[in-house]
């Protein structure tokens, strides 16, 4: 009933909620972001939602688009802005999630979604984390976050699918929220990362 039902009804009031609450804060990080990014405040990228279905996440902008002489973008450490290096240590570049929340692309609690070219290399076990929506946070991301191998995380994926509750996403709430106030274990973007150099390129 939980997961059918009520999961999606407190997702989609407290993504309301939290989205008229932070309004004050989205709006001068909006019009910080304009002048730091060249009037581009919003990242927005493809990811695998529920069923594999692509939908576009959102997130405030943290690095530039500076290419080199061949029109190749820097690396991601030559991009970050010292501003979306602070937005990222808070996890306020995560903020513009909750409106993929509340038009039902994804959930506060639920397997992170990671880039799109990964999908070739999950295991057949690895794939159920596609079976519920992809969350702000999960369960990985307060077990280690990227103090974790990315077979590490994966296996909490399968965990937190395999024992889907309204206590355990609590629990899992709780837990985000004491990490972010302490800032500790703040994960590297899943999309600055390669799985596992692809899977050793499929082996």
């Amino acid at each position: 009933m939980y997961k059918k039902i009520f999961k999606r009804i407190i997702d989609f009031f407290a993504s309301l909620f939290g989205i008229i609450l932070l309004s004050p804060i989205f709006l001068i990080l909006i019009i910080i972001l304009m002048f730091v990014n060249n009037g581009r405040p919003f990242f927005f990228q493809e990811r695998p939602g529920k069923n594999q279905r692509i939908f576009k996440i959102i997130k405030f902008k943290s690095m530039t688009d500076k290419k080199d002489d061949f029109g190749n973008l820097l690396p991601n450490e030559q991009r970050v802005t010292k501003f979306g290096d602070f937005i990222r240590k808070t996890s306020l570049d995560e903020i513009p999630q909750l409106i993929n929340i509340l038009i039902g692309q994804m959930s506060l609690v639920g397997p992170r979604p990671l880039r799109v070219h990964y999908l070739p290399f999950y295991t057949n076990e690895e794939q159920i984390r596609h079976t519920v929506k992809p969350g702000v946070t999960g369960l990985a991301q307060v077990s280690g976050r990227n103090l974790l191998s990315w077979d590490d995380k994966l296996t909490k994926d399968i965990e937190y699918v395999n024992n889907l509750s309204f206590k355990n996403d609590i629990i899992i709430l709780l837990k985000t929220v004491k990490k972010v106030l302490n800032s500790s274990n703040i994960e590297i973007h899943p999309e600055m990362l390669d799985l596992d150099e692809l899977r050793k390129t499929k082996n």
